[in-house]
């Protein structure tokens, strides 16, 4: 029979309005009041166990509530990998008695992320949404935020007590508590980076359950054999691994020093992290990536390095000069546990550009913007100069124009009149060097956690800071939400960067001589090598803003002998050519909203 019970939690609603950073948060994760995991007894279902241990910290539910639902849960994700797909949830759901239409939209709020399936905590909210449907509520995104969640009763599903049951008698249930967290082996998917008798396994696609898990298997056996074989890891990125596909959506912060980059994530987390210095001189002189981690601590860059579950091993390239200015900041912070922060060292300017750095600082900016998913670049209102080492970085961030936001900070140090000034001269410094028609997104604000100067700017430039810092803000929230698109969006960049540096390999390799003078063709190739991109282009059909760039591939290419690349070959090219026509739709299709 139909399950509603009618206790509800003490808490009621809070009518307290939120602060403009807590309103990010909010949109984020949810609060908990107790961290719940499973325990360490045998299971067979452990990819579930694991996801619900994994995520009941960000339940906002009773504890018998959150029993309940651990149970269906199980239900829904018959195969027991802790992931209930479109396919799962398309049955388990239709027992809400909703119509399609609302269960379309209940998809949509819970699979944020869109990732194409639910974890526990995603699980958790579409069932309270569902709740929330039945009871006559109008759905949508501001739900998560207007209802106390914690006070929702069960939804009421149609014979779920009877399959519950059933299930209960085969395989013996392990619900949420304090007992500790379960020691579970991750997914045959992960070990496809590292074992070359696990890549020859052919795995239909399928199978897999996530569209991240699906750009993985395509990378390791369709894009992954055409780089290492044109070296394209030396060229332009070094080759992917696993960390890179999970890690988490990174946020670069670039600016001369003292423009606030260090405060602005200070002001985000309401907290400083460990290792932070703020001061009118430079003060952060290196490269700091801020993120979670179960305390507050410092990892030295030479060990974040090497670490396998970190997506930061490419930087070995640059040498133990950089990483010796290079560290992890490591915090338990719930904004932390959806976005990671990249804090840089100042851009030198003035006389102090002339010292050289010990490491290539454009080339790790560049290394960053292609791992990013929003880079920031904060001016001062008093340091609106950009000077040739600026220069240098905003113009390594070529081909990411669509993640830079530009941020007019500390712009309550002038009066209105100045400022509007200022922002004139900031547009007309930024218009030389962004080669781009667009006019770039310009934030203005003070973003500290100090009162805004109101002397200076009145109340009008008083209301436009609370106006534009909800506006990065409400950028900021949409990261995760973008994280899995802008995935496929830089995976589908990648494959056809190296598809064309496939094609420029066998077309320098098919130009050098069989026997003698092979030393001079390679040197006449190099010195004319934007004319052999012009006959790939034209030979191809290639557009023109794909090509790397040439004083970049020349310094590379001078470090090999042409004639030891291997010629073009066609079946790996046409597998790539394949797997961008036809499997990554595929795989998109396979993972949409399952009431689409």
């Amino acid at each position: 029979m139909p399950l509603r019970p009618t206790e509800r939690s003490g808490r009621g609603r809070s009518e307290t309005r939120r602060r403009p950073v807590r309103f990010l948060l909010s949109h984020l994760c949810c609060s908990c009041s107790s961290r719940r995991r499973t325990n360490t007894r045998p299971r067979r279902r452990e990819g579930t166990e694991m996801e619900i241990a994994r995520s009941a910290a960000g339940v906002t539910c009773s504890k018998k509530h959150q029993r309940i639902y651990a149970d269906w849960f199980a239900l829904a994700d018959p195969d027991g990998d802790g992931r209930v797909t479109g396919a799962d949830a398309t049955s388990f759901f239709a027992m809400s008695g909703l119509s399609r239409a609302d269960l379309k939209q209940v998809w949509a709020i819970a699979d944020t992320k869109r990732q194409g399936y639910l974890g526990f905590a995603e699980f958790v909210i579409a069932m309270q949404l569902v709740s929330l449907a039945q009871a006559g509520n109008e759905i949508t995104q501001d739900s998560l935020i207007s209802e106390d969640l914690s006070t929702v009763d069960l939804p009421v599903m149609e014979g779920v007590d009877e399959l519950v049951a059933k299930s209960k008698a085969v395989v013996k249930r392990v619900h949420p508590d304090d007992n500790g967290t379960p020691q579970v082996q991750a997914p045959s998917i992960y070990h496809w980076f590292g074992s070359k008798s696990a890549q020859k396994k052919q795995m239909p696609l399928t199978a897999v359950t996530s569209v991240i898990d699906g750009l993985k298997k395509l990378y390791v056996e369709k894009l992954k054999p055409l780089e290492a074989a044109y070296r394209f890891n030396d060229f332009a990125s070094p080759l992917l691994t696993s960390s890179d596909f999970d890690s988490k959506p990174m946020v670069m912060l670039l600016g001369q020093y003292s423009t606030g980059k260090t405060t602005f994530i200070k002001h985000l987390l309401k907290t400083s992290y460990p290792g932070a210095h703020v001061g009118p001189e430079p003060t952060t002189d290196r490269f700091v990536v801020v993120m979670s981690g179960p305390d507050g601590r410092t990892v030295p860059g030479n060990t974040i390095a090497v670490q396998a579950d970190m997506p930061f091993t490419g930087l070995t390239k640059f040498g133990g000069a950089f990483l010796s200015k290079f560290e992890c900041s490591q915090m338990p912070h719930p904004l932390l546990e959806h976005i990671t922060f990249v804090d840089t060292p100042g851009v030198l300017s003035g006389e102090k550009q002339r010292t050289q750095r010990s490491y290539d600082f454009t080339g790790v900016t560049s290394w960053f913007a292609a791992k990013c998913d929003l880079i920031l670049l904060l001016f001062d209102p008093h340091k609106l100069d950009i000077s040739d080492e600026f220069k240098r970085v905003i113009s390594s961030l070529r081909g990411h124009d669509d993640k830079i936001r530009v941020v007019l900070n500390k712009a309550d140090q002038v009066d209105t009149q100045q400022l509007m000034r200022v922002y004139g001269a900031l547009m007309w410094s930024l218009g030389k060097v962004l080669n781009t028609p667009e006019v770039s997104r310009v934030y203005i604000g003070s973003f500290n956690d100090k009162p805004v100067n109101d002397s200076a700017v009145g109340p009008i430039g008083k209301d436009l800071f609370e106006k534009e810092q909800d506006d990065l803000l409400c950028d900021l929230k949409d990261i995760p939400k973008k994280a899995c698109d802008r995935r496929v969006n830089e995976f589908v960049k990648r494959a056809r960067a190296a598809k064309i540096h496939a094609y420029i390999i066998g077309h320098l390799k098919k130009e050098m001589p069989a026997m003698m003078g092979k030393a001079k063709a390679q040197q006449r190739l190099i010195d004319n090598l934007e004319d052999e991109f012009a006959k790939v282009q034209r030979e191809h059909h290639l557009p023109a803003g794909d090509f790397p760039e040439v004083e970049h591939f020349k310094e590379v290419l001078g470090a090999y002998s042409i004639d030891k690349f291997e010629k073009l070959k066609p079946k790996m090219v046409q597998a790539v050519d394949d797997m961008l026509a036809y499997d990554i739709p595929e795989l998109l299709k396979n993972f949409r909203n399952p009431y689409e």
